[in-house]
């Protein structure tokens, strides 16, 4: 601002030397005197000077990451009433911005007041938020300006354009995305404080409720109802994208960026997921204790079983048979994209919809259970079947769990229905049974299983002495063998024996045969007497020192019978030849 001060009392002082000048030159006499040509110099410097110090006022230089705004102080006229930015160079804040760079404007310095300010700079993953700070008022009902078309985003960030072709004053449902943005920020109220984008993960949708219209969307008259028929399972005034309300179709996973002025989202799990009712009761327990000599004893205990921090809600009491049984069940549950508006619009969300809606009715149809009866398949005696009706029992919970399942699956599944979750299944857990039901059953399984281990421990007591058996017949091997090798010779041998002596009979009855034939063709005398002589000659053959006392005693030649015949002769011939012969 100096220099357009000093500038303009250059100027001023200039025009004065040059008038003295002037006026001393044509009148002449006494005053041209008291001008010298210096002072002409002086005059002429001055005007140089002031010329100069206006050159001066007329340029600017903008840094690189800075933008130069103006605001008009001198001359032109005033801004309409209820501006505050200027288009046509009223005065003010003027609309045009300068950018990097010099800029020669004359009397620059002396007609504006040059401010700058930073480039805006928006970081990843956030946004920021834009508020108009001119521009045509908004409509009544409107508390937000519409979004920017698309194919004018860009261009509507310029002030003269948004001034020009009706923008809206106030905050703007259009947002700046990450970058660097040169903006008028006398028109640009700029907010980066926590706006970060919108980020759908994997495994869920986004459910938008739209405070805004988008006017170039066609939307039903407020009032005209939910976009949903007649027959759905569950009636929830879903509109259009680009509608006020909320929106029919989810965000999918992915990175948005959404004003949340405008815009509330709701993250919808639609992976799998289980509901367990556990804990929160307190669990009996009657053991059977078997001493060394086989007496039974009970012994009864207890435990607080509590629900854990991720628990659906605790267990679930049945009355049945007069006792309160505790039961933990689990829920398998899954809400599909298409019905996460229907959650939302409907109850709230996913965690409304297990505390409002799945968890009562579970509680609802598990109760129930005492009064519904089973429908149980019977075999008679004889050996058909029957199908039989019966109220529901304590150990049936154990004993017919799966059909007990599809009792309470198929009551709430239709209650899910409606509020857009899909129930895939129920699991009941170990029920906590009173333990004095289940005292005789232990018993006879306890028996069952002592009967098993005395079997058990026979066959281990059989195993083990063959075992014993087998270890001592190793030891006694070569016994055995040789035990076995003599027993195959004694009974080779008593073979043998045998053989020889059905031989010995066998030759003895022919000889006795013969004998007999001999007794009958000599007689019987005879054939004695054939016999002693061939003892004899038997006995004389083994024993010949004998031959010798039989020479002495038969005479050398003996001849009895008639004619030379008979055993006389058979005597003399046998005693001649057994007379030793005379030698030479």
């Amino acid at each position: 601002m100096w220099q357009a001060l000093l500038a303009i009392a250059l100027v001023l002082l200039s025009a004065y030397l040059f008038l003295l000048s002037s006026v001393g030159a044509r009148a002449g006499g006494r005053l041209g005197r008291f001008l010298p040509a210096s002072r002409r110099l002086l005059a002429v410097a001055a005007g140089f000077g002031a010329l100069l110090l206006a050159a001066g006022t007329s340029v600017t230089y903008i840094d690189a990451d800075e933008v130069g705004h103006l605001k008009r102080i001198y001359g032109s006229e005033e801004l309409a009433k209820g501006r505050i930015i200027a288009t046509a160079g009223q005065k003010g804040p003027q609309a045009d911005i300068l950018g990097p760079g010099f800029h020669l404007i004359p009397l620059l310095h002396i007609v504006y007041d040059v401010e700058r300010f930073p480039v805006v700079e928006v970081p990843q993953g956030s946004y920021a938020e834009l508020t108009a700070l001119d521009g045509e008022a908004m409509p009544a009902g409107m508390y937000i300006a519409p979004r920017f078309p698309t194919e004018r985003e860009e261009a509507m960030l310029d002030a003269n354009r948004f001034l020009s072709e009706a923008g809206y004053r106030g905050p703007q449902e259009s947002v700046l995305k990450p970058g660097r943005y040169r903006l008028n920020r006398y028109l640009w109220k700029v907010d980066l404080r926590e706006n970060e984008a919108t980020v759908i993960p994997a495994g869920f949708v986004g459910v938008v409720k739209s405070n805004v219209r988008d006017p170039q969307t066609a939307c039903p008259a407020p009032g005209a109802g939910p976009s949903e028929p007649a027959n759905a399972d569950l009636r929830a005034p879903l509109v259009s994208r680009g509608c006020i309300g909320i929106w029919d179709e989810p965000l999918f996973p992915g990175a948005y960026y959404l004003n949340k002025r405008a815009y509330e989202v709701t993250l919808v799990d639609t992976r799998v997921q289980t509901w367990a009712y556990v804990g929160g009761y307190v669990k009996r327990r009657i053991d059977l204790v078997v001493d060394q000599d086989g007496k039974i004893t009970q012994k009864e205990s207890q435990q607080t079983v509590a629900t854990p921090a991720s628990a659906a809600d605790r267990a679930v009491f049945i009355k049945l048979e007069g006792w309160d049984v505790p039961q933990e069940l689990r829920v398998v549950v899954q809400v599909s994209p298409e019905n996460a508006p229907k959650v939302v619009s409907s109850v709230g969300d996913i965690e409304a919809v297990e505390n409002r809606i799945i968890t009562p009715v579970i509680r609802s149809a598990v109760r129930n259970i005492a009064a519904r009866s089973l429908s149980l398949e019977q075999v008679q005696e004889d050996g058909s079947r029957q199908r039989i009706e019966r109220p529901v029992r304590v150990l049936d919970l154990i004993e017919l769990r799966p059909a007990i399942e599809d009792l309470i699956e198929d009551e709430i599944k239709s209650e899910g229905r409606k509020a857009g979750v899909n129930i895939k299944e129920i699991r009941l857990g170990e029920p906590a049974i009173p333990p004095e039901l289940l005292v005789s059953r232990l018993r006879e399984q306890l028996a069952r299983q002592l009967s098993r281990a005395y079997l058990e421990e026979r066959k281990a007591q059989q195993t083990r002495l063959e075992t014993e058996r087998a270890r001592a017949t190793a030891d006694e091997q070569p016994r055995l063998v040789k035990a076995d090798i003599d027993v195959s010779v004694s009974e080779r041998l008593m073979l043998t024996a045998r053989n020889e002596g059905a031989a010995n009979r066998a030759f003895l009855e022919e000889q006795a045969q013969g004998q007999r034939a001999q007794v009958e063709v000599l007689g019987q005398d005879r054939v004695m007497t054939l016999e002693m002589i061939k003892q004899v000659l038997q006995t004389l053959s083994d024993k010949p020192e004998l031959v010798q006392l039989v020479e002495r005693l038969v005479p050398h030649t003996v001849v009895s019978g008639e004619n030379g015949s008979g055993l006389a002769g058979a005597a003399a011939l046998l005693g001649e030849a057994l007379r030793p012969k005379a030698t030479e």
